[in-house]
């Protein structure tokens, strides 16, 4: 088990600048880095930041690769609820990228994988009950790629995505092994309401019933806001 690296700011404005730090740092290092790319409300700002320094000629991710975390099943990709739809929009064409790798399914996603040489960087958000992309618990550290169904408690915290749109039931997510596997990890949390199961991710045991907690054997660096985190 590894310390994580917290890096705790003030508010979500300031997180979100030292996040774009972070990532800008990794692409300048490697400018073809593969990226593993959450959606979600947190990071949002994180992209939004570093699409103006794209602009500005601060930053350039031309030669990167975003690879999608995970996907409702069942919709098509003009629907509102499609997370490629959302990072595509966040994150692909703000920032110019030309390189994409899909979630379609499992084998499909293993083998684009592979030809990348896996992950170097892994963007991801918390779950309200721990989960990592929808690696829902109880999810063990090598949990594959996979579909599944997703919790009570993960429909409610993505409803308020899709106001009256009804959250499908359904998903398919990048698996534990693959997030793990990661070269460097980068943890985004901000509010009040994610308090709790930081403190358990990073200080509980490391447990299924909390997947993020797996997180400590990666390289990995966590910026939350004081209000996630005081």
């Amino acid at each position: 088990m590894r310390d994580a690296a917290l890096n705790i700011q003030p508010n979500p404005e300031q997180l979100a600048q030292a996040a774009a730090d972070f990532i800008s740092a990794q692409v300048r290092v490697k400018p073809e880095l593969n990226i593993l790319v959450a959606t979600g409300h947190t990071p949002m700002a994180t992209y939004a930041e570093l699409a103006r320094r794209a602009e500005a000629g601060e930053v350039d991710f031309s030669r990167a690769t975003a690879v999608q975390l995970d996907e409702y099943l069942g919709i098509d990709d003009d629907d509102p609820r499609s997370l490629w739809g959302w990072m595509r929009r966040s994150f692909v064409e703000p920032l110019r990228l030309t390189r994409t790798v899909r979630l379609e399914s499992p084998a499909q996603f293993g083998t684009a994988l592979a030809r990348l040489g896996g992950l170097d960087l892994a963007v991801l958000g918390l779950g309200p009950n721990g989960h990592l992309g929808f690696n829902e618990p109880p999810s063990l550290p090598d949990a594959p790629t996979r579909t599944l169904a997703l919790t009570p408690a993960s429909l409610e915290s993505n409803r308020a995505y899709w106001g009256e749109l009804a959250v499908p039931e359904g998903a398919i997510t990048a698996g534990m092994d693959v997030i793990l596997a990661a070269r460097q990890t980068l943890l985004l949390v901000g509010g009040t309401h994610k308090r709790a199961v930081l403190h358990a991710a990073l200080k509980g045991p490391e447990t299924p019933e909390v997947p993020a907690s797996f997180l400590r054997r990666t390289a990995l660096t966590v910026i939350a806001d004081e209000a996630a985190w005081a």
